[in-house]
């Protein structure tokens, strides 16, 4: 596709993400997806080559095909005739992987959504019973798929890991919030019940629509913003990196099936004599191509 681009600095940075870097373009903003890849909240030294582009992509597929993606942010993806002013010269690290999206006030809170019992939801459910504190049916097997998704919500941690918290926490988190934009508490919780059901409705739909194509779509994750009092859905939407996408041909109970996420190279780092902690490990080639291959998969199945 293109050359792998580990990290931009271009001007006007304003943040800089595990994998996207984002730029402040006054009117708007330009996030940018490189070739990162972060595990156990380490960024690898090696990138993931034309990763970037694959997330945007994925992203840019389902906010044009899924209608419960709207409303949201993006505006257009940079291309070759289509790169923002002053970014001309940049164009080779900027196309198929930046795009350009309106500014919101971003929410403080994770939207998960769990059709599946898998990952940490069934770590807790194997020592509680329970997922985000909401009791399930005894005797449920990992990979089971529940009877209905659960909005499961969790903290946006600036460093370390997110943290589940309960609706209620959420709604409270999102009323201080609207109080710091000159709103209500009242506004802020609607925010939320919105974002709630509005994360359910995509993952219903979204989950309807990938296995169509094989795949079954087992959890995600949104993000949404308010801009005048409109609420967006922003950030990336059902990639490989907020998602875990199973083949629905290899979905067996009592199993973890493999998935199209960056599980691959969790894996073999836990192989590692190594503590999780900066400075990561050097990935071997096999390991960096491996792990391609696999996001390269997953947009191939999703998108065509």
């Amino acid at each position: 596709m293109t050359d792998t681009v580990r990290e931009t600095s271009l001007p006007a940075l304003l943040h800089r993400g595990k994998v996207r870097d984002v730029y402040d373009l006054d009117d708007a903003l330009m996030i940018v997806a490189t070739d990162r890849i972060s595990a156990f909240d380490v960024i690898m030294n090696e990138p993931i080559p034309d990763k970037g582009i694959i997330l945007t992509r994925i992203t840019e597929h389902w906010l044009r095909t899924l209608p419960t993606c709207f409303p949201h942010h993006w505006r257009y993806t940079v291309a070759r005739d289509q790169v923002p002013r002053g970014y001309e010269p940049y164009v080779d690290q900027l196309t198929g992987r930046a795009m350009i999206v309106q500014k919101t006030h971003v929410l403080p809170v994770e939207c998960v959504v769990r059709g599946y019992l898998a990952g940490g939801g069934w770590k807790e459910y194997c020592n509680d019973g329970s997922v985000s504190g909401i009791a399930l049916p005894a005797g449920l097997q990992q990979a089971q798929r529940l009877d209905r998704p659960m909005f499961t919500p969790s903290t946006k941690a600036t460093s370390g890991h997110d943290e589940p918290i309960s609706f209620e926490q959420a709604c409270a988190a999102a009323s201080e919030f609207a109080r710091g934009l000159g709103a209500s508490d009242a506004e802020g919780r609607q925010w939320m019940l919105a974002a709630r059901d509005r994360s359910l409705a995509i993952y219903t739909e979204a989950s309807n629509a990938a296995l169509s194509r094989g795949l079954i779509l087992a959890d995600t994750k949104f993000e949404f913003g308010v801009r005048d009092n409109e609420l967006l859905l922003v950030d990336e939407v059902l990639t490989p990196d907020s998602s875990r996408y199973w083949p629905a041909s290899e979905h067996r109970l009592g199993i973890s099936p493999p998935s199209f996420d960056k599980q691959f190279l969790r894996d073999y780092l836990e192989t590692l004599d190594w503590d999780k902690c900066p400075p990561p490990p050097t990935l071997p080639e096999t390991i960096v191509q491996q792990t391609a291959a696999r996001y390269t998969e997953a947009l191939t199945r999703l998108v065509g």
